[in-house]
């Protein structure tokens, strides 16, 4: 329907203009809203970063100890060698990993360039044997071949004893008597107790690092050469202290630190000063109080601030 505006009054002309000015703008403010309420963002949601299990310090009593890093080897090797010229190798007894008694044959030898007048007693030399009992390590010896004096037949490791090679510093070894306690971990899970047995006086001037010999009673089944760790317990008494287990740790340069969830479900960095460790547990000296919850492991995944979820068992 149209209007025309002539018919009627100049003031009536007037409030009919304003009505619809008035009515062009309210439907403006009406597209502006809908547009702004169409291109507004959605308000950000704070959502967890991990789930995440938390650990808690807990109290222990510890002995004094150290631990070290070191290679399994032989407690003494024999270097069996040949002493004679002109003798070729006509049978050999024994491979690498045998076990051999004193006196038992490991090769014999063919004499065929002895010359006449040598003493009648020359056939105990036709055969070489074990100089004590342990376990044969090294074989170099071969049918038919004429070994030069003093060339390397066999390596024995005498009795089959293996002993720890443990890798300190001057100030670790200053820490140790001989007969401390000790335990060494090898293979899966398998801990053999054993006792400091010798220490050395010096450093080496590269590494600066000395060594401590550690008997091991139990040498079945363990490889030489093999790497090894242990534990030295370097006191007779126990004390009182507050520990984590290794996983809630993590090291960033000289600082150690863990991340303290809050009761918002964030996470801040706390640097700890730690001391002696134990198994998988560390000791906490200070940076942390009691009955405060920390994330026992995924650290490396989070950053300050993140927000965790943390499950229980």
């Amino acid at each position: 329907m149209s209007v025309n505006i002539k018919r009627y009054p100049l003031a009536f002309k007037l409030v009919l203009s304003a009505l619809v000015l008035a009515g062009g703008a309210v439907w403006l403010m009406g597209k502006s809203h809908v547009q702004q309420t169409a291109s507004a963002p959605a308000p950000a949601v704070s959502r967890p970063a991990l789930t995440v299990r938390t650990t808690l310090l807990r109290e222990d009593k510890w002995g004094r100890t150290l631990l070290a890093n070191g290679s399994i080897l032989p407690w003494q090797e024999a270097v069996i060698s040949a002493q004679m010229q002109g003798l070729r190798i006509s049978d050999v007894k024994v491979s690498i990993g045998d076990h051999v008694q004193q006196g038992d044959v490991l090769l014999t030898l063919d004499n065929f360039a002895r010359g006449a007048g040598e003493g009648a007693d020359h056939g105990a030399q036709g055969r070489i044997v074990a100089p004590d009992s342990g376990i044969i390590s090294a074989a170099n010896a071969n049918v038919g071949s004429m070994p030069q004096p003093g060339a390397e037949l066999f390596h024995l490791i005498r009795k089959g004893r293996l002993e720890w090679h443990a890798d300190l510093t001057a100030d670790e070894l200053m820490l140790l008597r001989k007969g401390m306690a000790v335990e060494v971990s090898v293979g899966e899970g398998r801990v053999i107790k054993g006792t400091v047995r010798a220490i050395s006086p010096s450093v080496n001037t590269q590494t600066r690092y000395g060594y401590a010999l550690v008997t091991l009673p139990e040498s079945e089944g363990i490889i030489a050469g093999a790497y090894a760790r242990g534990i030295i317990n370097i006191s007779g008494g126990k004390r009182s202290l507050q520990s984590l287990p290794q996983s809630a740790l993590m090291q960033r340069g000289s600082m150690t630190y863990v991340l303290v969830v809050a009761a918002d479900g964030h996470v801040h960095e706390r640097e700890v000063k730690i001391g002696q460790r134990n198994g998988d547990r560390v000791e906490i000296k200070q940076g942390l109080k009691a009955n405060v919850p920390v994330v026992e492991s995924g650290g490396p995944f989070l950053t300050e601030g993140d927000v965790v979820q943390v499950v229980q068992g």
